[in-house]
């Protein structure tokens, strides 16, 4: 019988040292780092899902409330990511946003949930409708008034 560890390289090998800066990491794959440096160190230039949602809530909002500031008086805006519901909930059904009337020194406060708007929408330009939809029936409901008065975007019949 042949002696098959003979065959076998021995199981340690001399190893050279490295010298100079090291140009893979330990994979082969390359430098490690951001694939895009921002413009502005600081400022991240990809933003979040959550910024996006925010920029486009803020921009709804800000332009209905200049509209009908009179008329509403003092209203809280919010995002949150999802609402909290009871246990006995349907499960069938999510709210899109939560309306809750100040009273006194109390403000109104207008609340969207991101994360169930976001799921219903397949890209940006529904993503604003939807927005847009749900930000006018919330002030129609305040107001007291049909929606299609509150903003001329709106579309009923989403």
């Amino acid at each position: 019988m042949d002696d098959v560890s003979s065959a076998l390289p021995p199981a340690t090998s001399p190893v050279a040292p490295r010298t100079g800066p090291r140009r893979r990491d330990r994979r082969g794959r390359g430098l490690r780092g951001p694939g895009v440096l921002p413009l502005r160190p600081g400022h991240p230039e990809l933003r979040t899902k959550r910024e996006r949602f925010d920029d486009l809530a803020l921009g709804i909002v800000t332009d209905i409330d200049e509209r009908w500031q009179d008329e509403l008086g003092l209203v809280e805006y919010a995002v949150e990511d999802a609402p909290q519901v009871p246990d006995d909930w349907d499960p069938g059904t999510v709210p899109l946003s939560s309306l809750i009337r100040g009273s006194g020194a109390t403000p109104t406060r207008l609340v969207l949930f991101r994360r169930p708007i976001e799921h219903r929408c397949e890209n940006r330009t529904e993503l604003e409708a939807m927005v847009l939809t749900v930000v006018v029936e919330q002030v129609a409901e305040l107001l007291g008034i049909e929606a299609e008065r509150v903003d001329p975007r709106y579309d009923g019949e989403r």
